[in-house]
């Protein structure tokens, strides 16, 4: 699901409530803090995407030299994926810090007030909950209260639904969509007509967020462990312009071997097209730290493609990997574009096909135009 917030969603938030005076000041943005539980963290979702970079001015060599340090933001960012939530929030807050720094310096503050509007936008109503909208809205307290407790319902149904049981309570699920739904026009009716006008003064233009699909960090390079399948050995770097299918494996696991077919399938149908296919052996078993072990098992199952033997597990602590198998969609820049855990076609799923789809589209695409409908970005899959 796309985190960033859809056009129409902020319209239902938002009226016209008046003339914006050309005079008036936005905001005195500070950053999330990391304890605000209830707003999202999503600079470093938008800051990755083709149409924000542009509306920055991050394009051609200035893009280029900025590249090392979204680098330098996206492997701490992309580990701390699978980290508690608390820590995970520490960790975003510090690099959106950094990643603003940085931005300033390069594109001065101008840029920087149009990021933080369209943070806003991307936050939908939860941006009621930063600390730095509040005063600027001067809300008060009865104000503050009562989005507290609007957010607090919606949170209370999602921990409710992210349990086993929850995700087989169709009811529950429907209450949930419900609430959620209704959040945008209960919360605009907590603030005055004034209130509303100023919000959308600090918001500015607004975008669609929505659509904004290249969300996902860059991906890690590989680690040359040094132990490869066959004589191939190979660097995410050296494959740009290739959309790159990235699995890890253990090849005694069940479910890894549900999947292997599909891997030839792909490198043999789309290899031509573009497409490369590489494998990430990472032991689970004693048996799979075995070299040469791993290297027979993978040429008789019929792997053409590489595959890094992955023996100290470093490839899997770098990618923050938690299951056996996951596949990743690496794009021809080298972003992280989709991930599935588990089995593709696990009790009839056909995530080996939304997959190729999204190949094609991609394929079809030299870079993404504003606008286009975005793939869904799950990233759960079967137990």
């Amino acid at each position: 699901m796309n985190p960033l917030v859809s056009l129409t969603f902020l319209l239902t938030l938002l009226v016209c409530g008046g003339q914006v005076l050309a005079a008036e000041s936005g905001p005195e943005y500070q950053p999330v803090p990391a304890d605000a539980l209830s707003v999202p963290q999503t600079l470093l979702s938008l800051i990755h995407t083709p149409q924000v970079q542009a509306e920055l001015g991050l394009t051609g060599p200035k893009l280029a030299s900025f590249l090392p340090v979204l680098r330098k933001l996206d492997g701490p960012w992309w580990m701390a994926r699978i980290r508690p939530r608390p820590e995970q929030r520490e960790i975003t807050a510090k690099l959106e810090q950094q990643l603003v720094a940085e931005l300033e310096d390069k594109c001065g503050a101008a840029a920087i007030r149009r990021l933080r509007q369209l943070e806003l936008q991307s936050q939908g109503p939860r941006m009621l909950a930063r600390p730095d909208l509040k005063q600027y809205l001067q809300l008060s307290a009865s104000q503050s209260d009562q989005l507290t407790q609007l957010f607090a319902d919606t949170d209370a149904l999602v921990t409710k639904v992210n349990t086993p049981e929850g995700q087989k309570n169709a009811e529950l699920i429907a209450e949930l969509q419900k609430t959620a739904g209704a959040e945008p026009e209960r919360a605009k009716g907590i603030l005055s007509p004034e209130q509303q006008r100023r919000l959308q003064f600090a918001m500015g233009a607004l975008i669609d967020t929505s659509k904004f699909e290249r969300i996902y960090p860059l991906a890690p390079e590989l680690i040359d462990s040094g132990e490869w399948v066959g004589s191939s050995r190979t660097r995410l770097s050296n494959l740009r312009g290739k959309i790159v299918l990235v699995h890890f494996y253990a090849f005694q696991c069940s479910n890894c071997r549900a999947n292997f077919h599909i891997y030839n399938r792909w490198h043999r149908t789309l290899r031509d097209k573009g497409v490369a296919v590489i494998g990430i052996q990472t032991p689970e078993t004693s048996a799979e730290s075995d070299a040469a072990v791993v290297r027979a098992a993978a040429i008789k199952d019929g792997f053409e493609f590489p595959v890094v033997i992955d023996l100290k597990h470093e490839n899997w602590t770098a990618w923050a990997n938690t299951m056996w198998p996951t596949v990743y969609v690496i794009d021809q820049d080298g972003y992280v574009r989709f991930w599935w855990q588990g089995e593709l076609n696990w009790q009839g799923a056909t995530v080996d096909r939304t997959i190729e789809t999204l190949v094609e589209r991609l394929l079809a695409e030299a870079s993404p135009p504003i606008g286009t409908p975005a793939v869904s970005a799950t990233r759960t899959g079967n137990p």
